[in-house]
């Protein structure tokens, strides 16, 4: 559960919760694939909808050479919207570096046959440009070019290490052009049963 990107705070971005896993996890294939070479992964974030525990490490000055990191541990709420071709995500966490709130709404389009996820933090009241991208042999990479400290960069965030009940966020910066990236955002997510 990571909502991924821009908290306000210089860039402190990617949360928790842009995770997939549904028919992409289980390897599924159907007749949209067949017919036009593109997998239908309107229900990659299936396997995410419920509540979550968040640990979260962010770099607090990305691209400046700082190794000062900062922690957080919270909850992520995954709600489910239009069937699944939709989702809002909730991050809520706490550290000694303060408290966030993130929420990111994703978006399928299913001409793409991919997502948008768009970030916005409780600091801020806007949404982010968003990240685009998909899910493929269990690993959903999202990228976007914005502008940070007055720089182009690309920025990627990549889903990965997703099991049932638990899942892995990474978000990255590169001001080379892809050459060489520094993460600058990683969150753990670990489902919390009910019942």
């Amino acid at each position: 559960m990571t909502i991924c990107r821009r908290i306000g705070l210089v860039g402190a971005l990617c949360a928790t919760s842009l995770v997939f896993y549904s028919g992409l996890a289980c390897g599924q294939a159907n007749s949209t694939q067949a017919a036009t070479g593109y997998r239908d992964g309107q229900h990659d974030f299936d396997f995410e909808i419920g509540t979550w525990k968040t640990h979260v490490t962010r770099l607090i000055h990305p691209l400046s050479g700082s190794h000062t990191w900062a922690t957080y541990d919270g909850t992520t709420v995954v709600s489910k919207i239009w069937n699944g071709r939709a989702n809002l995500v909730e991050l809520e966490v706490d550290g000694p570096s303060g408290h966030l709130e993130l929420l990111s709404l994703r978006l399928y389009n299913p001409e793409a046959h991919q997502w948008s996820l768009n970030v916005a933090s409780s600091r801020g009241g806007t949404l982010g440009v968003p990240t685009i991208g998909e899910f493929e042999h269990g690993r959903g990479e999202f990228l976007d070019q914005e502008t940070f400290n007055g720089r182009t960069i690309l920025v990627r965030f990549v889903i990965s290490d997703i099991k049932p009940d638990s899942c892995h966020f990474e978000q990255s910066f590169s001001d080379d052009g892809g050459k060489t990236w520094e993460s600058n955002w990683i969150a753990t997510d670990t489902r919390v049963k009910t019942g």
